[in-house]
C-alpha cells in the first residue's frame, strides 16, 4: 500500500497520506490513503473516488424544490460568497462541483484551488495544493488574483489568510465558493467571524450558507414497515398527526449486503442572506440570534429535512437520529 501511494515504507512512527489510481476498461478510481500509527500497528483507511461514474447535477443531489430554486438563483449571481459546511465526507465538494457545472460556460473563467483535486471537471482550471513545496492555499490564491477568474472555488477556508483573500475576491466582483467545518448553517456564519473576518465584510459579501449531511438510503428490496413507539416519536420530534403513511426501518438482504441500506442521499439546511440577517452579522450577533432569525425567515433545519425523508419512506428514524441533532 505504501509503495503504491509513494509513501516512506520505512517510516512507521508518523502519520502519512498518499494516493494512487486504479484503472480498468470501465472505471477510473482514485484511491486516497491515510496511514496512522497505533499501539497495535499501522491503521490504514482508503477512500475510493470513482471518477468515471459520477454525474455532477444539481437536480440529482436531492434538494427540495424550494431550496433548489434558491440555490440556483444565488449561484447565478455575478459576485458574492457561497459557503457550504459539514463534516468530512458529507458531500460538500460534490455540491460545489455540481454548482460549477451548472454555471459553467465557454465565456466563464472558472478556477479552483483544492487539496486534493477530487474529481476533474471539463472546462475548469483546477489547481492542486502541495504544501510540502510551498504551494499553499494562500500563495496559490495570490497568484490566481492575477489570472482574472470570474468564478473561484477554494477547497476549504482554513485560516485568516485564506478567508481574507476569499472575502476580498467576493467584494471585487467575483463569485466565490468554499467550505468550512461547522455543525450547522448558523454556525457557519459565526465560524467565518471566528476565523477573523470583520463582521461588516462577512455581512457585505456573504450570499448564502448551507450545511449538509449524507444519510443512508433504505434498501428498496427489503425495507419493512414498522410503527415507532411514542417514546421514539418524542425523541426524534415527530407526532402522530404528521405521519400520513407508513414508516420503514432497515432489515437487510443480499441486495444490500445485509445492511438494510443501499446508497446515500443528502439533506440540507440553507440560509440565503436576507437584509435582517446581514444586519445581525454587522452587529456581531451570536449564533442563537442568527438561528432564531433564520428560522423566522423559513429555514428548514437538518433534523426537519431528515424527518421529511423519513416520512416519504426514503430513510429511517434511526439514521436521522444518527446523523442530526435535536432542534433546540
Amino acid at each position: 500500500m505504501k509503495i503504491l501511494s509513494n509513501l516512506n515504507i520505512a517510516e512507521k512512527r508518523l502519520p502519512q497520506d498518499g494516493r494512487f489510481s486504479v484503472k480498468s476498461p470501465s472505471k477510473d478510481i482514485d484511491i486516497r490513503v491515510s496511514i496512522l500509527p497505533t499501539v497495535y500497528g499501522e491503521k490504514v483507511v482508503m477512500r475510493l473516488l470513482d471518477k468515471t461514474g459520477f454525474d455532477f447535477n444539481l437536480t440529482s443531489l436531492g434538494f427540495p424544490k424550494q431550496n433548489l430554486g434558491t440555490f440556483k438563483k444565488v449561484i447565478n449571481q455575478p459576485y458574492g460568497l457561497v459557503v457550504v459546511s459539514g463534516p468530512t465526507g458529507s458531500g460538500k465538494s460534490t455540491s460545489l462541483y455540481a454548482a460549477l457545472k451548472e454555471i459553467k460556460s465557454e465565456r466563464t473563467n472558472i478556477t479552483t484551488v483544492e487539496d486534493p483535486v477530487e474529481y476533474q471537471l471539463d472546462g475548469v482550471n483546477q489547481v492542486q495544493v502541495f504544501e510540502d513545496i510551498g504551494l499553499t492555499f494562500g500563495s496559490t490564491l495570490r497568484s490566481i488574483l492575477r489570472q482574472d477568474p470570474d468564478v473561484l472555488l477554494i477547497g476549504e477556508i482554513r485560516d485568516g489568510e485564506t478567508a481574507d483573500i476569499a472575502v476580498k475576491f467576493a467584494l471585487t466582483g467575483h463569485l466565490v465558493f468554499s467550505t468550512v467545518h461547522a455543525n450547522d448553517a448558523p454556525g457557519t456564519i459565526t465560524r467565518l467571524l471566528d476565523i477573523g473576518i470583520a463582521p461588516f465584510l462577512v455581512g457585505s459579501c456573504l450570499n448564502l450558507v448551507m450545511a449538509q449531511r449524507l444519510v443512508r438510503r433504505l434498501c428498496a428490496d427489503c425495507k419493512e414497515e414498522y410503527t415507532p413507539s411514542n417514546e421514539e416519536l418524542k425523541i426524534v420530534g415527530l407526532d402522530e398527526k404528521s405521519i400520513n403513511g407508513p414508516l420503514y426501518q432497515a432489515k437487510g438482504c443480499a441486495e444490500c449486503r445485509n445492511t438494510g441500506y443501499k446508497g446515500r442521499l443528502a439533506i440540507f439546511e440553507m440560509i440565503p442572506m436576507a437584509r435582517d440577517l446581514r444586519k445581525l452579522v454587522y452587529d456581531n450577533a451570536n449564533e442563537d440570534e442568527i438561528r432564531q432569525t433564520a428560522l423566522e425567515n423559513g429555514m428548514t433545519t437538518l433534523r426537519e429535512a431528515g424527518l421529511s425523508r423519513v416520512l416519504d419512506g426514503t430513510t429511517s428514524i434511526e439514521e436521522i437520529m444518527r446523523s442530526t441533532v435535536e432542534d433546540l
